[in-house]
């Protein structure tokens, strides 16, 4: 079984409820199988999503944007 794993950087994440929101939202998508947070409190934080299939970046966008958030560039 094909294996993927996708990290983005998502701006605005404060807590646990932030965390869960956009877990939650990521978990929607098929073929996500789980989602890990590395919570930087009014930072940019780490998300990374393992999936089962290629997840589309416009589609993590905007689960995460659904979930009140944006995903910014790697540098930021």
């Amino acid at each position: 079984m094909t294996h993927f794993t996708t990290t983005v950087h998502v701006d605005g994440m404060t807590c646990g409820h932030c965390v869960s929101s956009v877990t939650e939202e990521l978990e929607a998508i098929d073929g996500v199988e789980s989602v890990s947070v590395d919570l930087k409190a009014g930072g940019v934080s780490e998300v990374t999503i393992d999936s089962n299939r290629k997840i589309k970046h416009e589609a993590i966008s905007e689960a995460v944007a659904e979930a009140g958030y944006l995903v910014v560039a790697n540098d930021a």
